[in-house]
């Protein structure tokens, strides 16, 4: 009888140590699962803040526009007042401000001022361009994130299934194991 109690003992020890690892097997399989899915929480957080500084990014740039459009406006109109003054010097001097020296002195300077109330507005597009290329380039880092989380998730779920077919296993290989030693049955490898 001893023997058989030894063998029962044996048995239900074998029998515990196969529930405890399937256990063991099941929970880090949860664990690898969860910690997947907090993997993509946090990558779609960081996802969204990249879309949020991506819609930044483009208000920078209509802002860029808008003030480049303002600060050429103003320069013309500082052009156009030089422009005023000169023709008032001219007359105060006696000279006929259309024509001559005069009349090219005045050409040149709305010439010039063209030239730079147009170098203010494409410097504006260039930083406009700048703030766009940035927008583009956060939507593409976002969407990376988002893809990266979607992995980190999956590879999270694929540890868990194969961690529960681990229990599984174990817990059918101790249970073959006990037919075994219990009625001495064999099965062939």
């Amino acid at each position: 009888m001893a023997a058989f109690t030894l063998l029962g003992l044996s048995l239900a020890l074998g029998a515990a140590g196969a529930g405890v690892s399937a256990y063991g097997q099941h929970k880090a399989g949860q664990a690898a699962k969860k910690s997947g899915e907090l993997e993509q929480q946090a990558a779609e957080s960081d996802a969204q803040l990249d879309e949020y500084n991506a819609g930044v990014a483009e208000l920078q740039a209509s802002d860029a526009v808008q003030r480049g459009e303002e600060e050429a406006n103003r320069y013309r109109q500082g052009v156009r007042n030089l422009v005023g003054e000169q023709r008032a010097t001219f007359a105060a001097s006696g000279v006929v401000a259309d024509y001559g020296s005069a009349g090219e002195v005045q050409h040149d300077a709305e010439f010039l001022g063209e030239l730079d109330a147009l170098t203010i507005k494409t410097n504006a597009a260039r930083e406009a361009w700048g703030y766009k290329v940035s927008a583009y380039d956060l939507r593409q880092k976002a969407a990376i994130t988002r893809k990266a989380g979607a992995t980190r998730a999956a590879e999270g779920r694929e540890a868990a299934s194969a961690a529960n077919i681990g229990a599984a296993t174990t817990l059918l290989g101790a249970g073959a194991s006990l037919l075994e030693a219990r009625y001495n049955v064999k099965h062939p490898h």
